[in-house]
């Protein structure tokens, strides 16, 4: 039993302590947080501080930006309740301006009011002309000179007609002008819709923070607003000048022209890629020619051609991969003496039309002779090409590995267009073309699991690999457009399941882009049919899917395909545009 003393003694004791340290627990609170606080090194304590200012101004900038970004999304939808329709040539009839039908004066003009342009058009009035034919030769012993004088191209077994020249000899003496886009009639107009006007305001978007930050640049730098060069020729402003013509981007195109005119530099000593400088430079130039008629872009072109030449003076002919157009010199890769299959192959559409343009045979008799080279060359694979060629010994090196991937793609592409744009006679490339389809079904084409998805591998030393790069998503759209020039109606069953496939590597990706490269599953016991590994989940903005789905829906008019371009461009425009500002906190956090 306790004495009253000593309960006195505790109980007055622990009440002494508890109204001094526990009764506010606020206080107690404060004073552990200020000892904690206390106890931590000068660095720690500063990294702590740091962290929280960053967090804070990440916060800020992100509830900005997005506040930003739905004002401008609801004044957006504003404006497209209340713009007045704006009435722009219609596409089909811009488009018919280029390249494949406006210079052909020797020949009646197919009819306009026919939708697509006209080198896709495969079906003129019974008035001009019939469809081109196909038919099995069942006459032993024809007569080879009717051929000829019909212009018929035999393969196989196969008789294939050309629809109409689309393009004249280069020392044709008649004078031939681009139908410019003012003399367009006025019934062949349209109304933008909603679908166009969000495109057109895509490019706005795009074009103000080039014009902005990087004005005759390169390319933009859109996260750090700078820009950088690769060859110092405004690569962006002309590769997208027939892009404003044909959206009807008039002061912008006038400005950007004015550039080419005065600010543009040809002459400069400067190492340039021969591939990339001629599908986006010299292409450039050539298409908005062919859409406008003004010869300063003509006359452009056709200097860059003069001084992409020296690219051929090689032992084999075979262009050399770097060219310096102010010295006049080209060369290999300082790491190797090869050039890529793919470039040296994919130049000869704008070669060939800067000639007949010009009316001067070099352009495309340079170009030509690579093709003739390749098409007599060994190494190949049913039709398959490696992807390098020497441009010493003019002979395929790496043998053994085929793709229609990168570095050999674009080859494939080239093969079928090339013979379009010469009148469909060139029986060389025509039977090339065939060949590397056949090779291609033969070797190349799987089935992924579980759901059977149609893709494209590669092979290496007979050893398959189920890898397909997005490049390959060329080749639905080239299989159609072959089609439709009278080539196996098979080719459009193989075009309709590869762009099944080429959608689907967008729409099973999270944010429903599609990755660089994927694999496709060939286990029927594993659930998904695509895996994309860690080094490949990038989109570099390629456009082969969305050029293969506006042939697919030209060719069948199966809405289904404007519907996916639709979506792809909604997913563009979020993901590498309305989050810009939260990815880059949270990469930098």
């Amino acid at each position: 039993m306790y004495s009253p003393q000593r309960r006195d003694f505790i109980s007055v004791t622990l009440g002494s302590q508890a109204g001094r340290n526990y009764d506010n627990s606020k206080t107690w609170r404060r004073q552990s947080f200020w000892r904690k606080w206390k106890q931590l090194s000068r660095l720690q304590r500063s990294l702590i501080v740091f962290m929280f200012i960053f967090m804070m101004f990440c916060g800020i900038a992100t509830y900005l930006n997005l506040s930003e970004h739905w004002q401008v999304i609801e004044g957006r939808d504003q404006e497209l309740k209340q713009v007045k329709p704006v009435v722009v040539p219609a596409l089909d009839v811009l488009l018919s301006k280029a390249t494949f039908i406006s210079q052909q004066p020797k020949l009646k003009r197919p009819n306009l009011n026919k939708r697509g342009p006209p080198f896709l058009q495969n079906r003129l009035s019974k008035n001009e002309k019939e469809e081109p034919k196909i038919r099995k030769n069942n006459e032993a012993g024809a007569d080879d000179k009717d051929k000829e004088k019909n212009n018929i191209v035999s393969w196989r077994g196969m008789e294939i007609a050309p629809e109409w020249v689309t393009a004249a000899p280069p020392d044709s003496k008649q004078e031939e002008k681009p139908v410019l886009h003012e003399k367009v009639n006025t019934k062949e107009t349209a109304t933008v819709n909603k679908q166009q006007m969000a495109v057109i305001e895509a490019f706005q978007h795009a074009w103000k923070g080039y014009k902005l930050y990087a004005w005759g640049h390169d390319e933009l730098k859109p996260i750090s607003k700078t820009y950088s060069e690769w060859f110092g020729l405004g690569l962006t402003l002309i590769d997208a000048l027939d892009t404003m013509w044909i959206l009807g981007q008039k002061q912008e195109f006038e400005e950007a022209k004015k550039w080419v005119i005065d600010e543009l530099n040809l002459g400069k000593s400067v190492d340039v890629n021969l591939f990339e400088t001629t599908i986006r430079i010299l292409g450039g130039l050539l298409s908005v020619y062919n859409l406008t008629g003004d010869q300063v872009f003509l006359d452009k072109a056709s200097e860059l051609g003069d001084r992409l030449m020296p690219a051929f003076n090689t032992p084999s002919k075979i262009p050399y991969s770097d060219v310096n157009i102010g010295l006049g010199t080209a060369h290999a890769p300082r790491w190797t003496s090869d050039s890529t299959v793919a470039e040296v192959t994919s130049i000869q559409l704008e070669f060939r039309e800067l000639s007949r343009l010009t009316k001067k045979d070099k352009y495309q008799a340079a170009v030509d002779d690579v093709m003739k080279h390749i098409h007599r060359l060994e190494g190949k694979k049913d039709g398959l090409v490696p992807m390098f060629i020497n441009t010493n010994s003019g002979q395929f090196s790496h043998l053994g590995v085929y793709t229609l991937g990168a570095r050999a793609d674009s080859y494939y592409e080239y093969l079928l267009k090339q013979w379009i744009q010469g009148g469909r006679k060139e029986a060389d490339l025509l039977e090339d073309y065939l060949q590397a389809i056949e090779g291609v079904t033969t070797n190349l084409i799987r089935k992924s699991e579980p759901n059977k998805l149609t893709f494209v591998g590669e092979l290496s030393h007979n050893q398959f690999s189920p890898k397909m790069d997005h490049l390959v998503c060329f080749l639905p759209g080239t299989l159609a457009l072959g089609v439709h020039h009278g080539l196996s109606a098979n080719h459009m069953k193989l075009a309709k399941e590869l762009i099944e496939t080429c959608y689907q590597m967008y729409a099973q990706i999270e944010t429903g882009l599609s990755p660089e490269i994927v694999y496709f599953n060939q286990n029927p016991h594993n659930a998904k049919d695509v895996e994309v590994k860690p080094a490949d989940r990038h989109n570099l903005l390629r456009p082969e899917t969305v050029e293969s789905l506006f042939y697919m829906y030209r060719f069948t008019r199966d809405k289904k395909y404007q519907e996916w371009g639709w979506e792809i461009f909604q997913n563009f425009n979020k993901y590498t545009r309305d989050r810009r500002l939260i990815i880059l906190c949270l990469e930098r956090f």
